[in-house]
């Protein structure tokens, strides 16, 4: 019996420890770092504390393995929080939301600049190695359908295929070589 603990204990341990996750830069870490230098593209992530949809998210599709090392290896991620109150420069920009206190949180600036009318959470940016805005993504986003989309731009498969014709080859002939990359078969 206490070797079946020990054991359970152990296994326990280790499947806690080998939980993929994205390594999160904040607003201000991201307006900060050259892309053109490190040859990654932004990911930012548009989420509250109140968004049950997010939390999923983050729970189920940012924690998958393929999703996090696309995300970690190929983009620059960013979590932001869309009703904060941060202050940072985006591509020349200077964005700030100030509340007063005890007042109800208001959708960020930079928030309504990227998404523009289309204010939903979770919300999903994805913008090019120079900067410029590529895809907005809107709603939860399973795994495998998620990690698709991230590497269909990352890859730069964007540019040989439309996305139908990109889903109908992907599990066959663009996956083996998506994984093989990304050093997870």
């Amino acid at each position: 019996m206490k070797k079946a603990l020990i054991f359970l204990f152990v296994a326990t341990i280790m499947a806690c420890s080998s939980n993929a996750q994205v390594n999160w830069k904040t607003i201000e870490q991201a307006s900060q770092v050259n892309t053109k230098s490190n040859n990654k593209m932004f990911f930012i992530d548009f989420s509250t504390s109140w968004c049950g949809w997010c939390k999923k998210m983050d729970r189920e599709t940012f924690s998958d393995p393929v999703v996090s090392a696309i995300l970690n290896k190929y983009y620059i991620p960013v979590h932001f929080d869309a009703e904060g109150s941060s202050t940072f420069t985006w591509n020349g920009t200077k964005y700030s939301n100030t509340q007063a206190p005890g007042q109800r949180a208001q959708t960020h600036p930079f928030t309504r600049a990227i998404l523009g009318q289309k204010i939903g959470y979770p919300s999903f940016a994805i913008f090019n190695r120079n900067g410029g805005l590529t895809q907005i993504l809107q709603g939860y986003q399973g795994a495998y359908d998620f990690s698709m989309v991230l590497w269909y731009f990352c890859s730069g498969d964007s540019q040989r295929y439309t996305f139908d014709e990109y889903q109908k080859i992907f599990q066959e002939e663009i996956k083996p070589d998506m994984m093989k990359k990304l050093g997870l078969k």
